[in-house]
């Protein structure tokens, strides 16, 4: 069974159902290709996962998106609009829609919890003093870090300071959520309770989510849509359940290789 196999003729930019739209995407660092016309559908409000083998390009495939990072050809449609036309101006704004949450949270260690979840908001807002205090207690209590407030990174385990760097995302209200590899580190407790935390703010913020991983087991408990990213190109798209059943070669020795249960317990379901 085949996921999609993305055209590179100009997406319609009036689907609804597409949030990020990817169109023969190219990337070089010298002589490095990294990507080779990478077609991609990010759908909007679901969990999005891009699976790959360790150093197959997709963490600097993501940072296109919010150009952090610009290609050396191809198109990123986000509702519609090609944000690499856009000035530097615009493009600021724009990237307003995004949140990202670092593999390793990435916060200030020398500053408490909430001064780190109100640091977006105070470089970012004109919000006074009062309501950031209250912005940032409801993301931490959304995320089950009541009484965290005054701690600082030091004092938190791994899964908390991801729930933190999560908290610190969510303080501008993004429409797109993009997680860096989000369980790398963590002990298989903790990554289920990342994964629940990536599946319940998606449901409660009804953000897009889009995580990189090559955590097997992570993937199929939270992905609705997977896309397979392999030899610079991404290889197969599609749910969850019809990547897992996928009769593609490489895809199938991917998967088999992880040795998760879940991989073929989806995958027999599709058969």
């Amino acid at each position: 069974m085949r996921g999609e196999i993305i055209g590179s003729s100009p997406p319609d930019q009036k689907d609804p159902r597409w949030h990020i739209r990817v169109r023969a995407l190219t990337k070089s660092f010298g002589a490095n290709l990294v990507l080779d016309g990478v077609d991609l559908d990010l759908e909007r409000g679901k969990v999005n996962v891009i699976l790959g083998a360790s150093g197959a390009g997709k963490s600097v495939l993501i940072k296109h998106f919010m150009c952090l990072l610009r290609p050396d050809s191809g198109h990123i449609y986000i509702d519609g609009t090609d944000i690499l036309s856009l000035d530097t101006k615009a493009l600021s704004e724009f990237r307003r829609k995004f949140g990202l949450v670092f593999q390793f949270a990435a916060l200030f260690d020398s500053l408490t919890v909430e001064e780190n979840c109100a640091f977006p908001l105070k470089e970012h807002t004109t919000k006074g003093k009062a309501e950031i205090r209250d912005i940032v207690a409801d993301r931490l209590g959304a995320l089950g870090l009541q009484g965290t407030q005054k701690k600082y990174p030091g004092e938190l385990s791994g899964g908390m300071r991801k729930r933190v760097g999560l908290a610190r995302a969510l303080v501008l209200e993004p429409e797109i959520l993009m997680y860096d590899e989000p369980t790398t580190g963590l002990d298989p407790l903790a990554t289920r309770n990342v994964d629940e935390m990536i599946l319940a703010t998606c449901e409660r913020y009804k953000v897009t989510s889009v995580v990189i991983s090559h955590d097997m087991a992570s993937v199929f408990r939270i992905a609705d849509r997977i896309a397979v990213l392999h030899n610079k190109r991404i290889l197969e798209a599609g749910p969850a359940d019809v990547i897992a059943a996928s009769d593609d070669p490489y895809i199938y020795e991917f998967l088999r290789a992880s040795g998760v249960a879940a991989v073929e317990k989806l995958a027999g379901g599709a058969a």
